[in-house]
């Protein structure tokens, strides 16, 4: 099979319907920017913590799930879309994690440990990633909300794995002046 079939030269491309819609369709930029974050994500593994790196390798899978929902506004019963689970499990890891960190006191910057920086990047990418949902859920009625309440978890979820990495890695946490 060949990588490139030239369909897209014109600047469309196909949703899971073969519908063509335009590269720079709503639809396109939720599931590209959720594409952006899956990408990020892989550039932070390994992290040196097996717990981290499982969590991390579910997730991207939870990713390409995301993407494949935002790619088809027409889902059959077994298409694969995005479940309550997937929140579920974002919200009792960051529970989880959040247990070994000091409580917030004010806000932090980004940054620390090499690994903690990529899931920092990895979150601020992710919120980028829901405003595109967003907008795809403002502009269509076939967009399954629970992927885009994914996306608001996830990235908390990023941001409590950069905060652990980084304790572990004995960086200390900076809050920024103004």
């Amino acid at each position: 099979m060949k990588i490139y079939t030239g369909r897209g030269d014109e600047g469309q491309t196909d949703l899971r319907t073969m519908e063509r819609v335009s590269k720079a369709s709503e639809r396109i930029e939720a599931y590209g920017s959720a594409d952006e974050v899956n990408s990020l994500v892989g550039m932070a593994r390994p992290t040196g913590y097996d717990d981290v790196d499982d969590h991390l390798r579910e997730i991207q899978n939870h990713l390409h799930v995301v993407q494949a929902d935002f790619a088809n506004p027409a889902p059959d019963e077994d298409d694969p879309t995005v479940a309550d689970e997937y929140v579920e499990e974002l919200e009792a890891m960051i529970d989880s994690y959040d247990e070994e960190l000091d409580p917030l006191t004010s806000f932090i910057l980004s940054g620390g440990s090499s690994v903690g920086a990529r899931l920092h990047h990895a979150r601020a990418v992710c919120r980028r990633a829901e405003r595109r949902a967003v907008a795809l859920a403002g502009a269509e009625d076939d967009v399954n909300e629970t992927a885009v309440v994914y996306l608001n978890r996830l990235s908390d979820a990023l941001f409590t794995l950069a905060r652990v990495v980084n304790q572990r890695e004995g960086v200390t946490e900076e809050a920024p002046t103004y």
